[in-house]
């Protein structure tokens, strides 16, 4: 595995790509990879060689009050990881290589990053679309792979790919659990033992949607409520949001038709975490996809 610094070093190695007629894979991380990075670079090399991932902690997209500074960043641990599934490129860039001084474009999805984790975290997803498509310019992939958790993130990457023609189709890869159902993620390392507990309730909550919509269940206020009254049911975590959205727009939809999502976010202690069902419209039928 060859480890890139700059984005010249990587650009130099996406034109060879290119020039050979590869078809380069990217798996953009922040780090503190988990076997839900890993699942995706499996994912990857299914169909793309080179296989790239990058690891950058990406300053615009954190707030003012957010955990920036304490984000994990165990490098070696990642390093080793990688190399051991056979990652063919790692770009770890430092900041001032994705920016440099004088620095001053931003990138705004209007729409669907509105709402939810937009209305949340101000700045978020402008920081997001930003560091993303600068990354895809530098890296050139054909495909580039991400995980469902992240769902309203990658709703907006792909209006922003929509948008701007950009050459690189989005692949979604399923969530992956613990053995509990809590959804990997490199803030689960801040939970105490106790509130690693609690925070289970997010996927148990999901759980409760599945079978209700499973048992026939269809009005959105009573898929809500049942939803929340699970989570209401642990002091330990506080819910900042659970709604159903359009898989597409992420707006309230006139009742389930189509394909949704059931997005939930929540502090448990200081850490705030994020989950989500995919609701699947097939014919007449819906399958609530964990």
């Amino acid at each position: 595995m060859e480890i890139v610094r700059t984005v010249d070093w990587m650009k130099q190695v996406s034109r060879a790509a290119r020039a050979k007629e590869h078809v380069a894979g990217f798996v953009p991380t922040m780090g503190a990879i988990h076997e839900g990075h890993l699942s995706l670079v499996r994912e990857a090399q299914k169909a793309c060689s080179p296989v790239v991932v990058s690891i950058f902690v990406n300053p615009t997209q954190f707030g003012p009050t957010e955990d920036l500074t304490k984000y994990p960043r165990p490098f070696e641990a990642d390093r080793s990881a990688l190399e051991a599934l056979g990652v063919d490129y790692l770009f770890a860039p430092a900041v001032t290589e994705i920016y440099p001084k004088g620095f001053s474009t931003t990138v705004n999805v209007s729409g669907v990053a509105d709402r939810l984790e937009g209305r949340t975290r101000p700045g978020h997803f402008s920081g997001v679309a930003t560091v993303v498509l600068n990354l895809f310019e530098i890296v050139q992939p054909r495909f580039a792979f991400f995980g469902r958790k992240d769902a309203q993130q990658q709703a907006v990457i792909r209006r922003m790919v929509r948008d701007l023609n950009l050459d690189a189709e989005i692949v979604t890869c399923p969530i992956v659990r613990e053995a509990d159902g809590l959804a990997l993620s490199s803030r689960n390392v801040y939970l105490k033992s106790d509130e690693r507990r609690a925070a289970t309730v997010l996927y148990r909550s999901l759980q409760k949607l599945r079978g209700e919509i499973e048992g026939g269940g269809r009005d959105l206020a009573r898929l809500l409520a049942a939803m929340q009254g699970v989570i209401g049911g642990e002091p330990a975590v506080a819910l900042e949001y659970a709604e159903i959205v359009d898989a597409e727009t992420f707006e309230p939809p006139n009742g389930l038709r189509g394909n949704c999502f059931a997005v939930l976010a929540a502090r448990v202690g200081t850490t705030r975490l994020i989950d989500n069902a995919f609701i699947k419209q097939t014919a007449d039928t819906l399958r609530v996809i964990l």
